[in-house]
This record gives C-alpha cells, structure tokens and sequence, in this order.
C-alpha cells in the first residue's frame, strides 16, 4: 500500500511539473485541454491547479489558470534583475516624452531606470508618487518635480491612499508611465496590492496617454487585484524578442506596440 502511494505521489507531482510547463510555454492552461492531454478526470486538474495555486506557482481562473508574475520583495535587489532588457525598455519608454508635457511617472524599477534615462536638458513637469523616482530626478533642472505624498507602499516604494488619490485627481496629465507587476491581454493590468490599484487606476483616468515599459517576463501574467483592462492603456513598450505571436492580442485591442 505504502509503494502504491508513492507512485501516486510521483506521478501526481510529474503532471503538476507538466502543467507548469505548459502554463509556462503558452501562459494560460485550460482545465478542459489539461484533462484530455493528460488523461485524468477535470476534478483530478482541479485539484492540481488548486494545489499549485496555493503555492503561488499560478493564478487561478474560471475555465483554468494563469501564470503569476516573479515576485521579489527587496526592492534593491529588483533593480540588479535583468538590467539589460529593463534599460532597453527604459530608454524606449524615454524616448516617447516631449518638452513641456506633464507626465506621470509611476513607481517601480523599470519605471526609476525611465526617470534616470530622461534627457538632462528636457522641459517638462513630472508628477510622481515615488521618492526614488523624485530623487533621481533631483539633478534634472528643467524638470520641475511634483511629488504626491501618502502612505509608502514599501514593496515598489510608491505613496498610497486617500491623500494620493486626492492629489492625483487635481491632474490632467498629457502621459502616464505607469509601473508593472502583471499584464495580460484579457485579465489587464493587475498588482499585488488593492491600494495600489486604486492609485494606478486614477493615473490612468488623468492622462491622455498610458505608456507601460513591460520586460517579457510580466507579460501574460495575473496577480490579485485588477487596475484596468489592457484597452485602457496606449502604448506597450517591450523587449524585442517578444513574439508578435504575443503581442498581436495587445495590438488588436489598440494599443501602439514598441518593441525596444
């Protein structure tokens, strides 16, 4: 009995491994197709993507499940993780800011390296709820810096709140760069945090233009609590290597797609 349980527990954990890998290849799996392809019953998958959704390897949804963005919560350590590809998109984000526009500059490492790529001679108003991005900005003479006070969300090191709220609805701004944890197609812009979310939602209600620098790998990802759908948004900026396979469910929804 005790050999039988181990092979069930074996062979439990290779089609869990199975199911990450496909979730992993494509970014989204279906209860119905993981079923027919691994030849278990639809409760059997269930409780699969039930038991890897409870380790946060997945987010799950109605008809399957979604991949869940990477998360590391020491905000110093973020900035060193994929440098390249996040100065890639940074400088391409950067590029698409004119003179004497107001932008909204959101918080998070790859919205600091924008802030840090801005050329040292643009005119311009920047509003942000970030003290990193603020502060890199400090040297920029022609950039006159708004900062919007609350309460510090420690994890992307962004002001939340009813005060950030307030301060953000008193804008029109003419672009937002906003910040990045998950995007996809369907679900749309989502974060970690329900403040948070509310914040982002508000900057995207002010501003002309919505511009999200997306390396590759938050892309196709869900987290808990939804900011707005895709089609809210203007502009994707991305890795090159991204696949138009990937980003044609973004351009059918409207949004002007760089690749960087």
């Amino acid at each position: 009995m005790k050999e039988d349980d181990e092979k069930r527990a074996l062979l439990t954990e290779e089609r869990r491994e199975r199911i990450l890998d496909e979730l992993q290849r494509t970014g989204k799996v279906l209860a119905a197709d993981l079923s027919r392809a691994l030849h278990v019953s639809d409760d059997t998958i269930r409780r699969d993507l039930d038991a890897l959704a409870a380790r946060g390897l997945l987010r799950r949804v109605y008809s399957g499940a979604l991949r869940t963005p990477p998360v590391n919560t020491d905000y110093v350590a973020r900035q060193g993780e994929g440098v390249a590809a996040k100065e890639a998109v940074a400088r391409a984000t950067a590029a698409l800011i004119r003179p004497g526009q107001v932008i909204i500059l959101d918080g998070g490492t790859t919205t600091l390296a924008v802030a840090r790529y801005l050329p040292r001679d643009l005119a311009a108003t920047v509003v942000t709820t970030s003290p990193p991005v603020a502060v890199a900005l400090a040297e920029h003479t022609n950039i006159e810096v708004i900062t919007i006070g609350g309460r510090l969300y420690r994890y992307p090191l962004v002001n939340v709140g009813a005060a950030t709220i307030a301060g953000l609805r008193e804008l029109r701004a003419d672009l937002c760069v906003i910040g990045v944890l998950a995007l996809d197609p369907e679900v749309g812009l989502s974060v970690l945090d329900y403040e948070e979310a509310a914040v982002k939602r508000v900057m995207i209600e002010v501003s002309a233009d919505v511009v999200v620098p997306t390396p590759a790998a938050k892309l196709g990802t869900v987290a808990p609590f939804v900011v707005a759908p895709a089609a809210a948004l203007t502009h994707l900026v991305t890795e090159a290597s991204v696949s138009e396979e990937t980003l044609a469910p973004y351009r059918a929804l409207g949004l002007t797609v760089v690749r960087a």
